[in-house]
């Protein structure tokens, strides 16, 4: 990558001339400095968007990473993740299924690229005492008005925080180097976008705390989940397991303008590839002929475990699009062409070692879509917008037999919303078939065992207001949300972590809400989400889950520094978490184990000079205060009490 860096800094008497003002002196900076999104591109815009230089989400954890919802991971940075508030599936046709470690990779649609005037880059890291490490440099330049290339990586990094022998006991390694470029014709009639993105994550796997039981005076045995905060000091199930995981992916999208903005004919590639790769190099007897956390049967090889499984996928997307005064449209056709091949271990061999066998025939997948979007305004009174997406047809080892799709309506008027959300979507790869050492299922859509597709309603009210300020409370702004969802023949993973699908509804009612506000110099920032019905065979949600922000805003060193000094709590009700499976990747019920209600505090201080921004976080302030520790997870603990250190420098030269 430094070779790289040399070379694009090679290029530089090619780069467009410096923007000097009547003292000589340059004006780089964020105002010169604008994002392009491919959803721009898309709704042929290029003016961009600018530079987020505010400070509010620098200290905040779940915004260092791609996905910004909330999550239930395994307690530490980079291990297993799911969504932790219900979301729906719009993804169709063939699809992996192995989606534990998607908040740490790219998405490639979203990939920001630049439009500046100099050469832009920055670098950001994120350290804690607990070995918590995000570390991402990015260079980019413009070698011409017209033509950007950039280059990015990032490492993610964490320590153990369960049965770790020293401080620097490695957990997690992540990896990520980005390719990026831009280019569109004078005329702006033409526009490309081209990514490339190559991910190596690797997570040991310790398959949460293995608990002592306590004797009670009654002779019988019980473990007091109180005692099991001792961290490092505990011990763990696993200590040779681990999963890899691979991610490469070629993406590019281009847009032709035939009749001006009115008419504008588009194509996206899309080529991937996911390597899923897990070993346990130490299968533990329990003494009664099974092994240590792996169920009895089946055990093929009984002295390791090596399960792999590879996910092949090409794209092409083409499609008009186009907008007037009062309409903006989008109409698109899709092919993909899938293949999922897996291995394992034979009877004999140690893991690492050889020979593999198949475990399953390879599948191979064709699946086409056709979809589109459409928004319409009338006088800024009301707005209507319907999206939808169809899978027809399947050729070849079908994801699913019959048809498949999403549709969306939206209405506006004012502050006021509607949203009308139906899907009816397959069952994943993995869902499917899956043969690894210690399971093994086959629900391929042509055995009686075959799944149904998973059918979801949810229909959405929302408000959204800008208070007028009133008295000392300026900067008001109010959301909220009503949600009634209905979910027939859901797929999950049953308490013996295999897939199985429900017989009755799920209906959840969800109620979302947001406030912020500033008093003078002091901030608000309040958020919480309540879900009725989340605690039912196959859906695990908390009933409440909040986050509220509390920090003085002000300039200091005669406003040559803005800063901010604050507390954030989070707090999330008692629910039964779901379990992980890390031999299947997979999230899966269990009614054993309740995760109690928790809430954690960080206080914070955040500051910005020119183009630098610095925080320090003491994270978990109130441990010990109405508990010595929370769990995440099912025998999985969070974080203790740490120090965060965050920087962010941004170079526009």
């Amino acid at each position: 990558m430094l070779g790289l860096l040399l070379l694009l800094a090679g290029w530089a008497p090619y780069a467009q001339a410096q923007v000097l003002d009547d003292s000589t002196k340059v004006l780089y900076g964020p105002k010169t400095t604008r994002i392009i999104y491919e959803a721009d591109i898309l709704r042929d815009s290029t003016s961009g968007t600018p530079l987020d230089t505010t400070l509010t989400s620098r200290p905040q954890a779940r915004y260092w990473l791609y996905d910004t919802t909330f999550q239930q991971d395994l307690g530490a940075l980079g291990t297993a993740s799911r969504p932790l508030l219900f979301q729906p599936v719009l993804q169709l046709g063939a699809r992996f299924g192995r989606n534990a470690f998607d908040r740490y990779a790219r998405d490639a649609t979203k990939i920001p690229y630049y439009d500046s005037r100099s050469p832009y880059s920055f670098f950001r890291l994120v350290q804690s005492g607990s070995g918590e490490q995000i570390f991402e440099i990015s260079y980019s330049r413009s070698l011409r008005k017209n033509f950007s290339v950039g280059v990015a990586y990032e490492r993610i990094a964490s320590n153990k925080i369960l049965a770790a022998r020293s401080s620097r006991d490695g957990l997690v390694e992540h990896s990520n180097l980005l390719f990026f470029s831009r280019f569109q014709t004078d005329n702006e009639r033409y526009h490309l976008l081209f990514n490339f993105s190559n991910v190596r994550h690797r997570a040991l796997e310790q398959g949460g705390i293995w608990p002592v039981s306590r004797r009670l005076p009654s002779g019988r045995d019980t473990i007091r989940l109180t005692d099991l905060f001792n961290y490092g000091r505990e011990r763990v199930y696993l200590t040779k397991a681990a999963n890899n995981e691979d991610r490469d992916e070629l993406y590019f999208t281009q847009t032709y303008r035939l009749l001006g903005r009115g008419l504008t004919v588009y194509h996206t590639f899309d080529a991937k590839r996911q390597y899923n790769s897990y070993s346990d190099q130490e299968l533990t007897p329990d003494g009664r002929g099974s092994f240590l956390f792996y169920p009895l049967s089946p055990v093929r090889n009984t002295r390791a475990t090596l399960d792999r499984a590879e996910y092949r996928q090409v794209e092409n997307t083409v499609g008009l699009l186009g907008r007037t005064d009062a309409v903006e449209y989008r109409v698109y056709a899709r092919d993909r062409l899938a293949s999922l091949t897996s291995r394992r271990l034979d009877s004999t061999s140690q893991a690492g070692g050889l020979p593999l066998i198949t475990a399953a025939p390879t599948r191979n997948f064709n699946d086409v879509f056709f979809g589109g979007t459409a928004a319409f305004n009338y006088r800024t009174i009301y707005a209507v917008e319907a999206a939808g997406e169809l899978k027809p047809i399947s050729l070849g080892s079908s994801s699913a037999k019959s048809p498949e799709y999403w549709l969306k309506a939206v209405v506006r008027t004012g502050p006021l919303s509607g949203e009308l959300l139906r899907v009816s979507a397959g069952p994943t790869l993995t869902q499917q078939q899956f043969v690894g050492n210690h399971y093994q299922w086959n629900n391929l859509s042509d055995d009686s065992n075959s799944f149904s597709n998973t059918s979801t309603t949810q229909l959405t009210g929302r408000i959204r207001l800008k208070i007028p300020d009133l008295g000392p409370l300026t900067g008001q702004r109010f959301e909220a949300s009503v949600s009634g969802v209905n979910i027939m023949n859901l797929v999950y993973y049953d308490t013996a972590g295999v897939p199985a699908q429900l017989n009755k509804a799920r209906n959840l009612l969800i109620v979302s809400a947001r406030h912020k506000v500033a008093l003078g110099r002091v901030n608000f920032d309040n958020e919480g989400t309540y879900t009725e019905g989340g605690n039912e065979d196959g859906i695990r949600i908390p009933s409440l889950v909040t986050n509220s922000r509390v920090y003085y805003e002000s300039y200091i060193f005669r406003k040559a520094l803005l800063s901010q000094v604050g507390a954030e709590l989070y707090y999330q009700s008692r629910f039964r978490a779901l379990n992980y499976s890390p031999s299947t990747q997979q999230f899966y019920q269990q009614n054993t184990f309740t995760i109690r209600n928790y809430a954690v505090a960080n206080v914070f201080f955040t500051a910005d000079i020119k183009s630098v921004t610095v925080f320090l976080k003491y994270a978990y302030v109130n441990q010990g205060l109405l508990g010595d520790g929370y769990f995440t997870t099912p025998y999985f603990t969070g974080y203790p009490r740490r120090f965060q250190l965050g920087l962010r420098w941004d170079f526009f030269n």
